[in-house]
């Protein structure tokens, strides 16, 4: 019982956003949150609840008149931005429903971007295209303070959209007065100017209020990073106007609060809040080999010795030493550090892999495999039943890992990884958590989509403090020999103890260009690749994405290596040598055997749960006309080359804000142009901080119903984050669908997924699979004429982002740039 001298305690505002499948989704409802203070419950175009799960493994759905009854429980309604056209039913959903709700059920809402275009459309407006698109681009917005915009400074803000919608008459025709004068349902509030080509100005309608129904709308993204700050008030009035109508009208908020989500999760977490069993019930007790599996590692101490490093000693160098050219091996080279590159810190060399206890996963199969060390000369493997989904693979992957970890701090080793899983994960995985159905159930090989070795004996080359770990996972320190031994192994090997090291390549490896017969080269055609880049240019027109990046693939054919020289060791070396890069790796793993010089970071977070992730959009080579980031900066800060970063910069913030929370992601470092070894490449960097670590417990991300009480980890981030987007384009999920059809069905496999590790304290830190080549085990080329031994199949990958304001010529180009370094290397090499 309180006392009339008590406070009342005020629930807070109630927002019902409707997702029309976007990937900017989170920006807005963690702006909605921060600005308004509001409680903000996401549902989806098609009634689809968030985090609900039906019997069937399918998303729970309200019915139309669940919706409509549950609007009561709303102070107001915001119908989201998404992929297509105002006048596809399948793209607007429910919107539709709303614009028609009986006068009785009306309450606020708030049209964004499509949500505009659906608003005006369904209230006689004509939608036509632009002349053209102007997906992330950023202008300025014309208001004269009326309704929502009142007292609103001006602001520029970001535009995602090709289509835009007319009211009356053709915009063109609208002069400075005339266009701002109201039609029979609409006040028109803010306009936006386009020059053409031919010099005229086109007026793009920005802003409406409808004159009788509660209904605003706005055409520019308010949430992007790109958008000043003075556009939030825009937002705060029109959230003081709901609230001044539903108070005017005598509406008030009725009913219990519904359990929605108050942010949309990745598809593996909201299965995980659904799924009700316990962390651990899903490990087998049938056998001893799932006893083992249950128990392996556990307990296991950190030991480490620490020598330094002669001038000059890298990957190369250790692995010969060690003899790790051939066999199963996973090694994560920052070969880019003799160049002074400031992301190629550590380079980690797993040792042992073959004795490993590995997780491999194929997105087809109902069953995770895991292969446990062979003890008596036999592998033991156990098969996870993951009860055809419900179930998902990567619960069961961090619950071993938490079963295992180590709390930060507790050792006073250094190192950037003292042991834990090491491995990849291809696009498909990634494509699959976005929705199952886009891969198909007929794939023709069982290769695995995640392929994971826990490491327990490894090698950490620290390149800025000059000092290597030999270190060891293993029970009470039972592994001191071990570690004992491999120093001293290291250290009395004549290349260690010379006084200056090679340049970390073998002599018989040169960079002379050679014609090599004996490696057959099938690389994409011109025309079909500029017909493909012309067909991603004809969606984005429409409407149905906003940036496509488009891929393609070169198969390079040869005989097996019997030989050193042309082992794929032997290729890497001359790879890490003409591209040095911070995040290379060489990989012979579940059945691949991947070489990368891969430039870019995908993700990586530390300990405390602070995540980072590095989107790379636009590249310009060094020469003697651009040899300054200031020369660079100049060409690199151009509309197509900002708009093909901001894309994916606000695509990343909507991944890190579905596991960090409202109010907990960041942008500290916006469009900034570095310096590598052979190019000026810009980049963004957008951190997050995970929930309950660092202390803090984030409105609107939570691990799941059952683990409420266990933080979300690097694991899940990743999982959120696939594939990475600066290989889809956005929004991602429809993208990722039209770049299928455009692509042929073709899997990507390695190229466009990820690789790196996460280790035993929490830190992990993985690129993505670009500037790679790789082969695996199971395809071969038919023997060629008159021969009878069949040849290995070698891919590579490359391509661009598509954008309105791209060339199908320049395009081509791009891919083929990017393809050139790997496939000459390949063919001087192979």
């Amino acid at each position: 019982m309180t006392t009339g001298s008590e406070p009342s305690v005020r629930a807070p505002k109630r927002i019902l956003f409707i997702d029309a499948y976007d990937s900017f989704t989170n920006n807005i409802v963690s702006l909605l949150r921060t600005i308004l203070g509001a409680d903000v419950f996401v549902i989806r175009i098609d009634l689809s609840v968030v985090d609900k799960i039906s019997d069937d493994d399918a998303p729970a759905k309200w019915t139309e008149q669940e919706f409509i009854n549950n609007l009561a429980q709303f102070d107001a309604v915001v119908c989201g931005p998404g992929p297509g056209s105002p006048l596809n039913p399948e793209d607007v959903g429910v919107f539709n429903l709303i614009w028609n709700l009986p006068e009785h059920f009306h309450l606020p809402v708030l049209g964004i971007c499509l949500g505009f275009q659906s608003l005006l459309a369904a209230h006689g407006g004509s939608v036509r295209r632009l002349k053209r698109g102007l997906h992330g681009m950023v202008r300025e917005i014309e208001h004269r303070g009326e309704d929502i915009f009142c007292g609103v400074p001006p602001f520029e803000a970001t535009l995602y959209h090709s289509l835009c919608v007319d009211i009356g008459q053709y915009s063109d025709s609208w002069e400075e007065e005339n266009r701002w004068k109201p039609t029979s349902e609409f006040s028109l509030l803010a306009w936006a100017a386009e020059f053409r080509e031919d010099g005229r100005r086109e007026q793009i309608l920005q802003g409406v209020r409808h004159n009788k129904k509660p209904f605003w709308g706005l055409q520019y993204h308010p949430e992007s990073v790109c958008t000043e700050k003075n556009a939030q008030g825009v937002l705060i009035n029109w959230f003081q106007a709901a609230l001044q109508w539903n108070q005017y009208h005598g509406r008030r908020v009725q009913g219990p609060l519904l359990e929605i989500q108050t942010l949309s999760p990745p598809n593996h977490l909201e299965s995980a809040a659904a799924h009700k069993e316990h962390l651990g019930d899903w490990w087998p007790i049938s056998n001893s080999a799932s006893t083992s599996l249950r128990d392996f590692a556990k307990g296991s101490e950190y030991t480490y010795r620490t020598i330094t490093l002669p001038q000059g000693a890298g990957v190369p160098e250790l692995v010969e030493m060690l003899g790790l050219e051939s066999g199963e091996t996973v090694i994560l080279d920052s070969s880019s550090s003799k160049n002074g590159d400031a992301l190629a810190l550590n380079s980690i060399v797993a040792l042992e892999v073959e004795n490993a206890l590995r997780f491999e996963y194929n997105v087809c199969d109902d069953y995770l495999t895991v292969r446990l060390p062979a003890t008596d000369g036999n592998d033991k493997t156990e098969r996870i039943n993951l009860e055809n989904g419900t179930i998902n693979v990567w619960e069961v992957i961090s619950d071993f890992w938490e079963t295992r970890s180590h709390p930060p701090g507790s050792d006073q080793s250094r190192s950037a990884f003292k042991g834990g899983f090491m491995g990849f994960i291809t696009y498909e995985m990634g494509l699959y958590g976005l929705e199952k159905k886009m891969v198909s159930k007929d794939r023709s090989h069982k290769r695995p989509d995640i392929c994971l070795a826990w490491v327990t004996k490894s090698i950490v080359l620290d390149h800025r403090a000059g000092v290597a770990y030999v270190q060891s996972l293993a029970a009470r320190r039972s592994d001191d020999s071990w570690i004992d031994s491999v120093t001293e192994k290291i250290q009395q090997s004549c290349h260690w103890k010379a006084t200056k090291m090679s340049n970390g390549i073998n002599g018989h490896v040169n960079g002379n260009h050679v014609q090599n017969n004996q490696v057959n080269i099938t690389t994409p055609q011109p025309d079909r690749y500029e017909e493909q880049v012309r067909v991603c240019q004809d969606f984005i027109a429409a409407g149905e994405s906003y940036e496509l990046c488009l891929t393609s693939q070169t198969t390079m054919a040869r005989l097996r290596s019997r030989n050193n020289e042309r082992s794929p060791w032997a290729i890497y070396q001359t790879l890490r040598k003409r591209q040095p890069a911070p995040f290379g790796s060489f990989i012979r793993l579940g059945g691949a055997t991947m070489l990368s010089c891969s430039p870019e970071r995908f993700l990586r977070y530390d300990t405390n749960g602070l995540c980072s992730m590095r989107p790379m959009k636009g590249t310009v080579r060094k020469s003697e006309a651009v040899s300054t980031i200031a020369q660079a900066e100049k060409i690199l800060h151009v509309p197509k080359e900002v708009a093909e970063n901001l894309m994916i910069v606000d695509l990343v913030r909507h991944d890190l804000h579905g596991v960090c929370g409202v109010g907990h992601v960041t942008v500290p470092d916006l469009m900034k142009v570095e310096e590598y070894a052979t190019v000026f490449q810009m980049i963004t960097v957008v951190n997050g901080q995970l929930p309950g670590r660092n202390g803090h417990k984030p409105h609107g991300a939570r691990r799941s119903s059952f683990d409420s009480h266990c933080p979300y980890t690097g694991f899940d981030a990743l999982a959120a984050a696939l594939p990475p987007g600066s290989m889809t384009g956005a929004p991602k999920k429809r993208s990722c669908e039209l770049l299928q059809v455009i692509e042929g069905q073709r899997e990507r496999s390695l190229y466009s997924g990820v690789v790196g590790y996460m280790d035993v304290a929490g830190a992990g830190d993985w690129s993505v699979t670009i500037r790679t080549m790789f082969r695996w085990d199971d395809e071969e080329a038919p023997a060629e004429e008159g021969k009878t031994e069949p040849r290995e199949v070698w891919r590579i990958g490359a391509g661009g982002a598509v954008t309105i304001l791209s060339t199908p010529e320049g395009e081509r180009d791009e891919m083929f740039t990017k393809l050139a370094g790997p496939m000459g290397v390949f063919r001087d090499a192979a």
